[in-house]
C-alpha cells in the first residue's frame, strides 16, 4: 500500500525537480528556483530532509525500531547508495566519451572534473571506486553515503544520551569550518565539494526536527514566533543573494572566516540560518498547497516517496540535458523540450518504481 502524500514526500520532490533543472547550466528556468534569491538550494533540502526521514524509520521513543534492524537497513542503505553512485557515474563517463566522439570536441571529456578518468583512469577508477573522485553534479550521493554510515552512531546518541545529539554535531561542524578540515579527495587536489563534516549538521538538525522532544518540541511549540523572526532573515538574504552590496568584503570579516561567508561546501552558518527561516516560513504551506492542489502534491510526493530512483535518472537526464543545449545551442524552446521531456521521464521512473515495489508485495 502507497502511503498518503505528506510533507516530507512533497517537499522532496520538489527538491528532486529543482535539482534536475539547476544541474543544467544557463537553462531558461533555472531563474525559478529559489536558489536565485536564497543562500540555500535545493540540496540543503533534500540532506534536512534525509536526517527527517531516517528519524521517522528508526520508530518512536516508546516503540523503537531494535538496533540490530537499524543496522540491517543501513548497511544495506550504504550499499544502495553505493551501487547507485558507480552506476551513475559510469553512465556519466559514458556519455561523455561519445558525446566528445560524436561531437569531436575533445573538451567535453574535461567536463565536471572528467579528465582524470580520460587523461589518468587508473589512479581515477580507484577514486571513483573509494568515493574520493567525484564529477561534478555527480557528487552528492557520496556525501549521502558518509552520512549514512553516520547513522548508527546518531542512533546510538539519540537514545542513550539525546541532549548531546545536537552539541557534539554542532561542535564537529564548528570545527571544520574553524580549521577547514575535510576527507581527503584524490586523484585529483579538489576537496569534497559536500564537506560531510560539515553537512553531517543538516542531516541531524532534520533529524532532530522531527522529534517530538528537544529541539522538534521546542520548534514546534513556538512555529509561529519563529515564522515572524524568519521574515526578515529572508528579506535580507533575497536582497543580498540579488546584489552584491548587501554582503561584507571577504576580506574583512574576522577570523575563522567561513564562519561569516556563504559557502555551499562547507553549509557556513549564514547560509544554514537562511535556509532554517526558510524551513520555518514555508512548512505553514503544504496544508494549503494540499487541499488546492492535490493531483500536483500527489506526483510530488510519488517522487519523493522514490527519492533515489528519481534522483539517479534525473542526474543522467541533467547531464543529457547538458549535452543538447550545447549541440542546439539552448534557446528557450529546446530548453522546454529539456524540461518537459525530463520531468515526464522523472513521473514515470517514479511510477514504474512503485509499480514494481507493489508487485513484489502481492507476491
Amino acid at each position: 500500500m502507497v502511503r498518503e502524500a505528506n510533507a516530507v514526500d512533497f517537499w522532496r520532490g520538489v527538491a528532486l525537480i529543482s535539482i534536475f533543472i539547476n544541474h543544467i547550466p544557463g537553462i531558461y528556468y533555472d531563474k525559478f528556483t529559489h536558489r536565485n534569491f536564497s543562500f540555500s538550494d535545493s540540496a540543503d533540502l533534500f540532506v534536512f530532509l534525509a536526517g527527517w526521514a531516517f528519524r521517522l524509520s528508526i520508530g518512536r521513543p516508546e516503540d523503537p525500531t531494535p538496533m540490530k534492524r537499524v543496522m540491517y537497513r543501513v548497511g544495506g542503505r550504504i550499499v544502495i547508495l553505493y551501487v547507485a553512485q558507480i552506476t551513475i557515474v559510469t553512465i556519466a563517463i559514458g556519455m561523455l566519451a561519445v558525446a566528445a566522439r560524436l561531437l569531436d570536441n575533445p573538451l567535453l571529456l574535461e567536463w565536471h572534473n572528467a579528465a582524470a578518468v580520460f587523461y589518468d583512469p587508473v589512479s581515477a577508477h580507484i577514486g571513483l571506486m573509494l568515493l574520493t573522485y567525484q564529477l561534478g553534479y555527480f557528487d552528492i550521493l557520496p556525501l549521502y553515503v558518509v552520512l549514512i554510515m553516520m547513522a548508527p552512531f546518531i542512533v546510538i546518541i539519540h537514545r542513550k544520551a539525546p541532549n548531546f545529539l545536537f552539541p557534539i554535531s554542532l561542535a564537529i561542524y564548528l570545527y571544520a569550518l574553524t580549521y577547514q578540515v575535510s576527507l581527503p579527495a584524490w586523484p585529483s587536489d579538489d576537496q569534497w565539494f559536500f564537506n560531510p563534516l560539515a553537512w553531517q549538521l543538516v542531516f541531524v538538525l532534520g533529524f532532530l526536527m522531527a522529534r517530538e522532544r528537544g529541539i522538534g518540541g521546542y520548534v514546534r511549540r513556538n512555529i509561529n514566533h519563529l515564522r515572524i523572526v524568519a521574515v526578515p532573515i529572508l528579506i535580507w538574504s533575497a536582497l543580498a543573494s540579488m546584489s552584491d552590496g548587501f554582503w561584507p568584503d571577504p576580506t574583512l570579516v574576522p577570523e575563522p572566516k567561513l564562519l561569516f561567508l556563504i559557502s555551499k561546501t562547507y553549509a557556513t552558518p549564514p547560509r544554514l540560518i537562511q535556509f532554517l527561516a526558510l524551513v520555518a516560513l514555508v512548512s505553514v504551506a503544504f496544508p494549503w498547497i494540499k487541499s488546492h492542489a492535490g493531483p500536483m502534491v500527489e506526483a510530488l510526493a510519488k517522487l519523493g516517496r522514490n527519492s533515489l530512483h528519481v534522483f539517479c535518472v534525473g542526474s543522467v537526464l541533467s547531464l543529457g540535458g547538458q549535452i543538447v543545449r550545447l549541440i542546439y545551442k539552448g534557446d528557450i524552446l529546446v530548453d522546454t523540450a529539456i524540461v518537459v521531456v525530463g520531468l515526464t521521464l522523472l513521473y514515470v521512473t517514479a511510477w514504474l518504481a512503485e509499480k514494481r515495489e507493489q508487485r513484489e508485495k502481492r507476491v
